[in-house]
């Protein structure tokens, strides 16, 4: 029997790799896609009658509207702005607006003051700290993949390989149609979509993966663990089925009681101790 106690123990604080502060390559990637257009409205840095000069350019270069929602540090093509002087859906992808409503749509945003008034000398430089701005915005998503790529990196070396002995992201529905296997009890008769993290193939069984870590706590823990509590239950009753929980985090100091309830009914939860104690080569048989 393991402790739950000393398991817990093992909890690590982070499993941030070099990559997960800014992705530097997808910033790189993402200016280099607008680089021409943004040196092209660089011509309006310091300009004496931007207004006029804005409008001249976008009739003879349209496609540096294209940049325009990157300088307030917004992903989409289409901005809603409303003021006393109506309300107005601008579309920088395909231009639906007047000249001159793009041009309030820059002065009211404060775009001719950044350039006119010399506060960023260039675009192109300017866009990059954006980027690198709204990259760190999504450290949440890059961490949430990081146990993914960790699990992922143990299976295959211990020997599995991908979309062969292993397969990623997959349904319930694909899981019965490609094994043959009854899961109606963990998808409230087909009612319910859900998808694990992997599923691992053996000889004779089917093992489905789940995998997260939690940095910092907070509801999302206690539903987590009684959601993944259930699944465990129903499981025990299909033969041929397993279901793995890979989890680890001090941010389950705040939900540790649940997380004990589902230790204590879920054979296979394992944190990142249990992988690097080559954990991986002992489950699937």
């Amino acid at each position: 029997m393991r402790d739950f106690h000393e398991w817990f123990s093992h909890f690590r604080d982070s499993i941030c790799d070099y990559s997960y502060y800014v992705d530097f390559a997808k910033v790189y990637r993402n200016v280099d896609a607008i680089k021409v257009e943004l040196n092209i409205l660089n011509s309006l840095i310091g300009s004496p009658d931007i207004e006029e000069d804005f409008g001249a350019l976008v009739n003879r270069y349209p496609a540096v509207l294209r940049c325009i929602p990157v300088l307030l540090a917004v992903r989409a093509s289409e901005i809603y702005a409303v003021d006393v002087d109506g309300a107005f859906l601008y579309d920088f992808a395909k231009p639906n607006q007047s000249a001159a409503q793009y041009r309030e749509f820059m002065r009211k945003t404060g775009l001719f003051s950044l350039m006119e008034k010399h506060i960023v000398h260039n675009l192109v430089d300017y866009v990059t700290g954006v980027e690198t701005g709204l990259s760190s915005n999504g450290r949440k998503n890059r961490g949430g993949h990081l146990m993914e790529n960790l699990v992922e990196s143990n299976l295959q070396k211990s020997g599995f390989k991908r979309d062969v002995t292993y397969f990623k992201e997959m349904r319930i529905s694909e899981i019965e149609q490609r094994w043959g296997l009854d899961l109606s009890s963990l998808s409230n008769g087909g009612k319910t979509v859900k998808r694990f993290d992997f599923v691992v193939k053996s000889q004779n069984d089917t093992y489905a993966i789940e995998t997260n870590f939690y940095a910092g706590g907070g509801s999302k823990l206690n539903e987590t663990a009684r959601s993944y509590k259930n699944i465990a239950q129903e499981a025990k009753s299909i033969t041929g089925f397993h279901f793995v929980w890979f989890t680890d985090g001090k941010g389950w100091g705040s939900a540790r009681h649940n997380l004990e309830e589902t230790f204590d009914v879920l054979d296979h939860l394992y944190n990142i101790h249990d992988l690097d104690e080559g954990i991986m080569g002992r489950i699937f048989r």
